[in-house]
């Protein structure tokens, strides 16, 4: 399923939810309201009776009027119906007129001007005269008769109409129920129920055709910028001009301004390899050269004397000791500012000082001073040492005959003088970069890389590499492979000064 219908879907399905809600909750604010308004009649009739029985009092006060005690639809026994009948109540026992109640009838059972009975005690029932039909009686009814008071409204059915019976205790004599029919109440509610049902559907129906148009819309923008990644990705080569295009600044702006940051990321990521790859074929066509030439030479090396001989395959050696070094400088770069290997505890102080011996051994000509000071770093190990050589070895290249090498290890910062000519100012913002020399070093070996290496090792500990001109002459360089951590108490924190 695209996720244009699933977006179409959610939000008709949180529509719908919506007005199910809304309709249920006017659906059951109506009921309330008719219901509300239907058990107000019903106590409005049964009120007249309750007072003239004593249970509720009169408004106010009311001056000759004289009491009924019979009459036509009571009951107590008198002159019975309206033909003068004798006062029978259709169904009970003992109902006699002492009750004092005078309970009209409204038309017939289930008339619009309601119905009554009297449930006694014991649970016989007393009708109004000329009735037969009796509200069915129920256990709640009967267990308020007895008691005599308290009151409820309940519904019932008598046969099909539908009635609201309102109970009420009047003491002794037992209940008394008032009935009212419901029939328009029900046909309200039938008819409002109706249409709530219709609004409901249509309202769903056009929440779910907006919720697709919504989702179109708001996903037009996405579907433009897959249809330009796909034409990216299909056309690697087209990398340097395609972009996705931002407009506003809403989080799809910022997705496409994320997306394009992604991509010039990747266009100086690739470029910086072909770079490389055409830097080194550059650098690897002087001594592949130089072997060539060397080679055809040796095929006729019997027209050559023996020093010659001898001079040619020691400059044979050279030239593939210089490829084999721009090669590792190569595959070592190619290896990125990442760490590539398990990271682990790294004694920096005993690396620096294996490189200072190592320096010593290759230029004795040189005075390597040393201060070490015991430092633990967290890294490479052989990046850490990868990195310190090549610094030495690029102070070693340019100290003069007989100079003199400083290198300090403080606060996790290795620092490298040497006592050479230093940078020319224009070189100085390129030191670090790949096959970059200076005009003065191209008359000297190496590949430009070393100290490229340098940085993309500091780089991959999180740490800092510097160049500069140091006061006084020579170039100043500093390196530090991320923070320092703590040493074990056995480990002696004094400086180690090396001579």
């Amino acid at each position: 399923m695209s996720l244009r219908a699933r977006m179409g879907i959610a939000s008709g399905i949180a529509v719908a939810i919506a007005v199910i809600a809304v309709a249920f909750s006017a659906y059951a604010g109506t009921r309330s309201q008719l219901q509300g308004q239907l058990d107000n009649r019903l106590m409005n009739l049964a009120q007249p009776i309750l007072i003239r029985a004593g249970v509720l009092s009169p408004p106010g006060p009311v001056q000759g009027r004289p009491q009924q005690t019979g009459g036509p639809g009571t009951f107590g026994g008198g002159s019975g119906g309206p033909d003068g009948a004798g006062g029978g109540f259709g169904v009970g026992n003992d109902c006699d007129g002492g009750l004092g109640l005078d309970i009209s009838r409204g038309g017939g059972f289930g008339g619009p001007q309601g119905y009554v009975q009297l449930v006694r005690r014991g649970g016989s029932i007393c009708l109004a005269s000329g009735e037969t039909t009796a509200i069915p009686v129920g256990s709640d009814v009967m267990a308020l008769a007895n008691t005599g008071s308290g009151h409820f409204t309940t519904d019932a059915h008598v046969g099909s109409t539908h009635l609201r019976v309102l109970v009420y205790g009047v003491g002794s004599r037992g209940a008394l129920m008032v009935a009212l029919p419901r029939t328009d109440v029900d046909n309200a509610l039938s008819r409002q129920l109706l249409l709530l049902v219709v609004i409901a559907a249509a309202g769903i129906a056009l929440a779910a055709l907006l919720g697709i148009l919504v989702a179109r819309t708001a996903l037009a923008p996405i579907a433009r910028f897959t249809r330009q990644t796909e034409v990216i990705a299909a056309n690697p080569e087209r990398l340097e001009h395609e972009r996705l295009d931002v407009e506003g600044d809403d989080e799809l702006a910022r997705l496409a301004r994320t997306f394009n940051s992604t991509l010039d990321a990747l266009e100086r990521s690739v470029q910086s390899q072909r770079n490389l790859v055409a830097d080194a074929s550059h650098e690897l066509r002087t001594p592949i050269a130089s072997l060539r030439a060397n080679l055809q030479l040796l095929r006729d090396e019997e027209l050559l004397s023996g020093e010659d001989r001898a001079a040619l395959r020691a400059d044979m050696i050279d030239e593939l000791d210089e490829l084999t070094g721009l090669v590792g400088d190569v595959v070592e770069l190619a290896r990125g500012s990442k760490p590539s290997g398990e990271m682990g505890d790294v004694r920096f102080d005993e690396i620096v000082a294996q490189a200072v011996e190592r320096t010593r051994r290759r230029a004795p000509q040189l005075h390597v001073q040393a201060e070490i000071e015991p430092t633990l770093v967290r890294g490479e190990g052989d990046r850490i040492a990868r990195a310190v050589a090549n610094l030495l070895d690029n102070a070693s290249k340019w100290s003069p005959p007989g100079g003199t090498v400083e290198v300090a290890l403080h606060d996790g910062t290795l620092t490298v003088r040497d006592h050479g000519p230093g940078f020319h100012e224009e070189d100085l913002p390129f030191v670090f970069d790949r096959f970059h020399r200076a005009k003065d070093a191209r008359s000297k070996p190496g590949s430009g890389l070393g100290l490229a290496i340098v940085r993309q090792a500091a780089e991959a500990h999180g740490g800092f590499v510097e160049a500069r001109n140091a006061p006084g002459g020579g170039a100043l360089m500093r390196i530090g492979f991320g923070p320092r951590l703590a040493l074990d108490d056995q480990t002696p924190e004094s400086a180690i000064n090396v001579s």
